[in-house]
């Protein structure tokens, strides 16, 4: 993770570099703008990423001396079946139909997103999935 960090750190680096450079040189804001939040964004994950590999162990690909079976491993748990992004898409897709056809579309947006959120993050907590 160490590596990550310092990547996105120097990346951070170049989109300020960037910013201030189409910024003098297009009088742009857009641009300019985009490339501004640009650094914010890769500043924020650079810390982050900079900051949790102080406090985790080393991983493989910190090591120059590791091959590619050190990293190998379980890396997580994957819901193998899981309806709740279908429909947290669908809340998410009327959602944003909403803003170009009408603000009333959110009333019935707001409840599928709602119901999406809630059954994706309980989705382990009851019925036959419980004990996974």
């Amino acid at each position: 993770m160490k590596i990550q960090g310092k990547m996105f750190m120097w990346l951070s680096l170049f989109f300020l570099a960037m910013a201030v450079v189409y910024g003098l040189w297009s009088k742009e804001p857009v641009g300019t703008t985009a490339l501004v939040l640009s650094f914010g964004l890769s500043i924020m994950i650079g810390f982050y990423l900079g900051f949790t590999a102080r406090r985790v162990d080393v991983g493989a690909q910190d090591n120059k001396e590791a091959d590619v079976a050190d990293d190998a491993g379980e890396v997580g748990f994957f819901s193998p079946h899981s309806w709740q992004p279908l429909v947290l898409a669908a809340g998410g897709a009327f959602a944003f139909a909403g803003v170009a056809i009408g603000w009333w579309l959110m009333y019935f947006s707001a409840p599928l997103l709602l119901i999406g959120l809630w059954g994706w993050v309980f989705e382990y907590y009851r019925g036959e999935n419980r004990t996974q």
